[in-house]
């Protein structure tokens, strides 16, 4: 029996190091746990040093973003991200902090979840609220990726087409809206 795959993003972050690992090796070390996983990766990104937010946080990250094919149901798959997470030391102890792997899936498909109300709400809500709250379920696409430099560069660089099923705009136009200051803060490495 044949299952069907759904084309998703997930973006990765790293900036703490692991024993010897470095944010790089980490990056590098998860896609290789994804694809062991059964995860098919079919896209990697650059990689880019942008700084942590907010600002002072702790050391500049490495992004990255991979574009994936899965027969997993979108919480089933942030399940193995978070086990890959985990296997890399991953401590959720400060929302926003510093993090050895930060593994965000961005968007699954077109699907929007767990519904547009609630993806809008968490889309609005003001940065002092997003400091502190997190949502208790997984919101699809990822409420906030049309205004990251650190996901958006990374995400032209392997799916510039893919289109927001919300806001009815390619990456390559979402990124287009960045401020320059975004993206002159970020180093391809």
């Amino acid at each position: 029996m044949v299952h069907s795959t759904t084309r998703c993003a997930i973006g990765i972050g790293s900036n703490l190091t692991v024993m010897t690992f470095n944010p790089i090796d980490i990056i590098k070390a998860s896609i290789i746990a994804l694809d062991n996983m059964g995860i098919e990766v079919e896209a990697v990104s650059n990689f880019y040093q942008t700084p942590s937010f907010p600002k002072g946080s702790g050391p500049d990250f490495v992004n990255a973003c991979l574009v994936i094919r899965s027969v997993l149901a979108p919480d089933a798959l942030l399940e193995k991200l978070h086990f890959c997470e985990g296997q890399m030391s991953r401590k959720r102890e400060q929302r926003w902090g510093a993090r050895t792997l930060d593994l965000d899936l961005l968007f699954y498909g077109d699907t929007i979840t767990p519904n547009l109300k609630t993806f809008e709400r968490w889309r609005a809500l003001p940065l002092e609220d997003q400091m502190v709250l997190a949502p208790q379920e997984l919101i699809l696409p990822h409420p906030r990726l049309h205004e990251r430099s650190f996901v958006l560069a990374p995400l032209m660089d392997i799916c510039p087409t893919w289109q927001h099923p919300v806001l009815g705009s390619s990456v390559a136009e979402l990124y287009s809206r960045l401020e320059p200051k975004e993206l002159f803060d970020m180093k391809r490495l």
